[in-house]
């Protein structure tokens, strides 16, 4: 017998699970995601990722803006097994309750570090080198059921978020595939969470993307590094904002005062910082599309040689 999925997703990381449970033949009966929100200068209606792919295989979709609000229409679906990703929103426990099987959320760490809506961005940010996939019975708190499977990932010391988003989509189809009949097939063990090793990642706020030129070269590396491909930290130059969108840290020491521009070189604009220097290689000035360092500094990045940035 097909087990009855009801799947609860938003953005494109959760679409690896929902691609995984289509292909592994569970009866996805129902999609919740997030309402459509308006984007851009015309304000065009986009519809969420998981939307989209749910659409292209004819499953209905469900978009309560309060899913509290939304729980009688969602068990209407007769779900066995309720399966979340990245959706958004706390769920009421009889929404976790009525499932046979229950519910099972897919989520982008090792907990019990990095509860939360950006665990991928903070795992960089930190200089994690290891994160992973955590599958868990859902609890009414954030992120803090049991645990039944694990799956690590490495974090290369110049990976950014987006390389180690796609890798982690990849480890939750694998999860999808590998673990998730554990509990189909009634068998899961269910490990407790010590609550003395929590983390927390709460969502990224406009203050995370601000360069801090008081820390470490490399801290500063993995926050830029963390924040790519967005939302891209900034730092401030004669009074407008600047986005990094790829660089490389060097370590090293030197006597100029930080943060200055030194020089430009291999296609890089350098910029010392504490215990090294940043190799700029695309950035973006405010109000200019983004562009690479070869060729912003044969405009004004030229005038920046010698200077220091504003702090």
């Amino acid at each position: 017998m097909k087990v009855r999925v009801v799947f609860m997703g938003t953005p494109v990381f959760a679409t690896a699970v929902l691609k995984s449970l289509i292909e592994e033949k569970y009866d996805v009966v129902a999609v919740v995601t997030q309402p459509d929100k308006p984007i851009g200068r015309e304000q065009k209606m986009m519809l969420t990722p998981i939307k989209t792919l749910a659409l292209s295989f004819d499953i209905p979709v469900l978009q309560p803006l309060k899913v509290k609000e939304s729980v009688d229409e969602i068990l209407a679906y007769r779900p066995d097994l309720i399966v979340t990703c990245a959706y958004g929103q706390m769920l009421p426990k009889r929404l976790l309750d009525t499932p046979r099987l229950g519910c099972i959320n897919v989520h982008a760490s090792l907990l019990p570090k990095y509860r939360g809506g950006a665990p991928i961005h903070k795992a960089v940010m930190d200089g994690e080198l290891k994160t992973g996939i955590s599958l868990m019975k859902m609890a009414v708190k954030m992120d803090a059921g049991p645990i039944f499977a694990q799956r690590e990932v490495d974090i290369g010391l110049d990976d950014t978020t987006e390389v180690v988003h796609d890798c982690l989509m990849d480890c939750a189809s694998f999860c999808i595939r590998e673990d998730l009949p554990l509990v189909v097939d009634e068998k899961a063990i269910f490990v407790e969470q010590d609550e003395s090793k929590v983390t927390f990642a709460y969502n990224i706020a406009s203050h995370d993307e601000k360069i801090d030129f008081d820390k470490g070269g490399r801290m500063i590396y993995n926050q830029i590094r963390g924040l790519i491909s967005w939302p891209v930290a900034h730092f401030i130059m004669e009074g407008k904002k600047c986005k990094i969108h790829q660089a490389h840290f060097v370590e090293g020491e030197h006597r100029y005062t930080v943060p200055t521009f030194t020089e430009y070189k291999d296609n890089a604009i350098i910029l010392a910082v504490n215990d090294g220097w940043l190799h700029i290689k695309q950035l973006q000035l405010e109000g200019k599309k983004k562009s690479l360092s070869a060729d912003f500094y044969n405009g004004i990045g030229k005038t920046w040689i010698g200077k220091e940035v504003d702090v």
